[in-house]
């Protein structure tokens, strides 16, 4: 009967912790005023104070009155938008608090002046987009629409109170990056990616069981 060497016990085991750390993603930034994250109701984008489910769905360019129901008219994201046109963009409040204020809806144009992406500071807002007066939403939820022309970073400003002169937790800046990787691109490279770091793995543990091997047999 074979025995497992502690050898191969010990490149399994830096195999498995790969794919761990491969696989396990927060999804959301490391600043503790705002976080973003992927959830199965929406994607979550929230402060300390000020919290919304939200979901923005592409219109395709050959869209048109008569033109037949695709997936495309469905599918949603949370940051990435992989090309420019008329986007469609929909919020559902957290909590009962937010009901009761009034909100504007403000969507800008940025630059990224480098550093951390997730940084909100690392970004400088360039023109208004399209703006949305304050007002309340009693049955909490947020729907908006305007058009991103080119490719770039762009953010949509929530503003609880509706007015600039407001704390910064009750401003929600939800940012969009038009043209990025889509969601399954990312995927697609962190799979590979995944699997390179195995087989390397596995590799060495094979190499360094024959050499073992060798050495008894001498």
């Amino acid at each position: 009967m074979k025995v497992f060497q502690p050898e191969f016990r010990l490149y399994a085991l830096l195999v498995c912790t790969a794919l761990v750390t491969a696989c396990t993603s927060p999804g959301y930034n490391d600043n503790p005023s705002q976080q973003m994250t992927n959830a199965r109701i929406g994607c979550l984008a929230s402060t300390d104070f000020f919290a919304v489910y939200f979901s923005v769905h592409l219109q395709p360019p050959d869209e048109n009155q008569n033109a037949r129901l695709t997936k495309e008219l469905f599918r949603s994201y949370c940051q990435d938008i992989p090309t420019p046109g008329k986007v469609f963009f929909t919020a559902d409040l957290v909590g009962n608090e937010p009901r009761s204020m009034p909100i504007g809806i403000r969507i800008v144009e940025q630059e990224f002046t480098g550093g951390d992406e997730s940084d909100a500071e690392n970004f400088k807002d360039l023109r208004t987009i399209s703006e949305v007066l304050a007002k309340t939403y009693s049955k909490g939820v947020i729907e908006s629409h305007f058009d991103l022309d080119t490719n770039g970073h762009y953010a949509i400003y929530l503003i609880k109170g509706g007015t600039d002169a407001v704390p910064e937790q009750d401003i929600l800046r939800i940012p969009l990056n038009v043209g990025a990787d889509s969601g399954v691109e990312r995927l697609t490279t962190r799979i590979v990616s995944l699997f390179g770091i195995a087989s390397g793995l596995a590799l060495i543990g094979f190499a360094a069981s024959r050499f073992r091997r060798r050495r008894k047999i001498l």
